[in-house]
């Protein structure tokens, strides 16, 4: 039997719940970082490595075309040499470009140099990657500019993959390198990032949140993760549209973008909306393809820690991902979206996605299926996004 109190208690989180659902606010599970991390475990975990490497040694494609790829490319070669600097300075467009290109390429290079010396045992591979990450930590002071979060976010996404590799599967990574280079993360990438972004186009949060969890992995910092967590939840939402949103897409949390006007100029004037049309859409296809591939980056590295946010955002990132790639494959343009045009160049983003929800859950996904097998292998940005076929391509693990 219920005491008048218990009644008003209920009455009261009945209400409290109604006004969450009819102002957009859903409850969502609880952010948990892992008791004990997983290591390697940013974008590629230990199996996936496994998987990776057992298929090119067999010779079986599309994994073999793809690390003849990365091994002929120019990130792989044992010659290359560090181009750090004390601070990076990068404008709108990476203009100027003070070390923004070298640090995005060194970043890259160790990573390469990781999935290398992973696939060969080669121990060159990983002193090479090792010298790389000793370069930067040993001298990288700050990132200025407009375009440093930005900046910060890409260098930052790719250096704990490669941090994480070298560190629990090589040995000659020395304590004391270690340490510097995870002091150089926490002191230099991680203020730059872990705040977010509200405000300006949604892949650089989206970017930054990718960052600041590689980064809380490498740390073992469950503070850092569980706030990166929080702020992707919010800004998933409110970079790909579905139609149970309502009317107008969500606002980032935080940003005061809240009214149909300021919406819609947000969406870059894109004032119809349906299913998987993204903040960026109408912007081009380029920016588009970084937010949808720093959210299926986040889901994956959550799923390896032990946190699966795949079920959570699935249908937002299929609906991007089959929106984007079926115009990609050449798809009339409809007059009611952005205008009747769209600039295309999607780029090698869709592996990772794809993989996860296609091939672990079993989800239908013919356009991106279609445009995943057509740009085999996938190669990189030369940003954040690097040898997807490779490590994810059709990989169970």
């Amino acid at each position: 039997m219920r005491t008048p109190r218990r009644t008003a208690i209920l009455m009261a989180l009945v209400s409290l719940l109604s006004t969450l659902v009819v102002s957009g606010v859903t409850a969502q599970p609880s952010s948990a970082a892992p008791a004990t991390f997983v290591h390697p475990g940013v974008l590629v975990s230990r199996p996936q490595l496994d998987f990776m490497r057992t298929k090119v040694l067999a010779g079986a494609q599309p994994w073999l075309d793809a690390y003849d790829q990365m091994r002929t490319s120019k990130y792989a070669s044992l010659s290359w040499t560090a181009k750090p600097r004390s601070v990076v300075e990068c404008g709108p467009y990476s203009n100027p470009n003070y070390g923004c290109t070298d640090e995005r390429d060194d970043a890259i290079a160790a990573y390469t140099d990781s999935l290398m010396w992973y696939i060969t045992r080669d121990s060159r591979y990983a002193q090479k990657a090792i010298s790389i990450m000793n370069a930067w930590s040993a001298t990288i002071t700050d990132h200025t500019n407009s375009n440093a979060p930005l900046q910060t976010a890409w260098a930052g996404s790719m250096w704990p993959r490669a941090a994480e590799i070298i560190r629990y599967t090589y040995t000659g990574w020395s304590s004391t390198s270690i340490s510097n280079f995870g002091n150089m993360l926490r002191n230099v990438y991680l203020p730059e990032v872990v705040n977010g972004s509200k405000t300006t186009n949604g892949n650089w949060e989206l970017t930054m949140m990718e960052a600041s969890l590689g980064i809380a992995v490498f740390l073992q910092d469950r503070t850092t993760y569980d706030k990166a967590v929080s702020i992707y939840r919010g800004r998933v939402p409110a970079y790909v549209y579905l139609s149970s949103d309502g009317a107008y897409p969500k606002p980032p949390p935080g940003s005061n973008i809240d009214t149909p006007a300021e919406i819609i100029s947000y969406w870059q004037g894109q004032d119809t909306f349906v299913d998987g049309i993204t903040q960026e859409t109408c912007r081009d296809f380029t920016h588009t393809g970084y937010g949808i591939d720093a959210i299926a980056h986040f889901a994956e590295t959550t799923r390896i820690q032990g946190q699966d946010l795949y079920p959570e955002i699935q249908d937002r990132l299929r609906f991007a991902l089959g929106v984007q790639s079926k115009y990609e494959l050449g798809a009339a343009v409809p007059s009611w979206l952005c205008n009747g045009t769209l600039d295309l160049g999607l780029g090698p983003v869709t592996e990772v996605g794809f993989n996860a929800l296609h091939n672990r859950l079993g989800i239908g996904m013919t356009n991106t299926q279609t445009l995943t097998l057509q740009q085999r292998p996938a190669g990189t940005d030369g940003l954040f996004v690097a040898w997807e076929t490779l490590t994810h391509g059709d990989n169970p693990a």
